[in-house]
């Protein structure tokens, strides 16, 4: 088989290896990494679209095209080199950039590092971890609210973070990855509805509900198949409170994963939710019988389920890349 097709094609052993040490180490810090470095060439290029004219719709897709058009060929011809240089080397780049790609184990790291602040009584720590992960006020958050929205945050983000980039690995190899995370990193940058990006960010914004309209289906079914085996959790209410109730979250695709979760692990999440000093909801997500989410034991079953189900997303992907082998 060529160079190209051991690129091209999703790799099991790779996989496995990215897989485990994500959950070990989580996400790498390096000045190369590639989503830090698809990110400041997208910054760049709004900059010269904008100063061009390229303000809008037009502005937004061809920005797409162009960090398409750069980054997909620079990354797969990377993959090629390194083969070329030696198997062994191909691999090692192959299962480095695939690890880079992968954001399970850093939002597990930090739901930890909340949990850790709330158990040691240090509420201020908490509520400035918890400001790295939401854009609501934190300053009047309590013990409970603070691990809701990291269990929020992580629930939502198993889809985009971790099952989205991993179903288009198993499905396209390394190009699906990087295509689905420069997408993931446009929406991440300039797809807000704002007079400024409403129009610019579209494209981004679009192209991200569509790549994760799947997996996010995918993690409700998961999830739901998964509560059903494990003790103490409910696969019943995770299929009902995710098909019932995942439309009421903002966006097509975020509300299955925390729907399911609220229901699997039969607590409820959000609740009142302030942002510049005013209440913009105070809405419950769960079963209506179930307590709200406030206990410590809460966030280290919702960490259990993300794990086992991250685990099993892994392996299906694994057997997958195994039959193309």
């Amino acid at each position: 088989m060529s160079p190209l097709a051991d690129v091209l094609r999703p790799d099991p052993a790779a996989l496995a290896a990215a897989f485990v040490v994500d959950l070990a180490i989580g996400d790498p810090v390096y000045r190369a990494h590639p989503i830090r470095l698809i990110g400041a060439s997208l910054g760049w290029l709004e900059r010269q679209l904008r100063a061009l004219g390229f303000d809008g719709y037009g502005g937004g897709i061809a920005l797409f095209l162009l960090l398409a058009m750069f980054w997909m060929p620079v990354l797969v011809g990377l993959m090629v080199l390194a083969h070329r240089v030696s198997p062994v080397a191909g691999w090692i780049v192959h299962a480095a950039v695939l690890y880079s790609m992968l954001a399970l184990g850093d939002l597990l790291h930090h739901v930890w590092r909340i949990e850790a602040a709330v158990r040691s009584a240090d509420i201020d720590r908490a509520r400035h971890a918890v400001r790295a992960l939401v854009g609501r006020d934190t300053d009047r958050m309590d013990d409970g609210a603070c691990r809701r929205a990291a269990v929020e945050s992580l629930s939502e983000n198993l889809t985009d973070g971790f099952v989205s980039p991993v179903f288009w690995y198993a499905l396209l190899g390394l190009p699906g990855i990087v295509l689905f995370k420069i997408v993931s990193t446009m929406d991440s940058m300039v797809g807000y509805k704002t007079p400024q990006y409403l129009r610019f960010g579209w494209c981004g914004a679009r192209l991200d509900d569509l790549m994760n309209v799947l997996p996010a289906r995918l993690t409700w079914l998961l999830i739901a198949a998964i509560a059903f085996v494990l003790p103490g959790f409910s696969g019943r209410k995770a299929w009902r409170v995710g098909l019932r109730q995942h439309a009421v979250l903002l966006g097509p695709n975020s509300g299955w994963s925390e729907a399911a979760t609220a229901g699997a692990i039969q607590r409820r999440l959000v609740g009142p939710i302030w942002l510049r000093g005013a209440m913009v909801t105070d809405l419950w997500i769960g079963d209506p019988a179930d307590p709200q989410l406030s206990a410590a034991a809460d966030v280290g079953r919702a960490m259990l389920l993300t794990v086992v189900v991250g685990t099993a997303v892994a392996s299906l992907a694994m057997a997958i890349a195994w039959t193309r082998q």
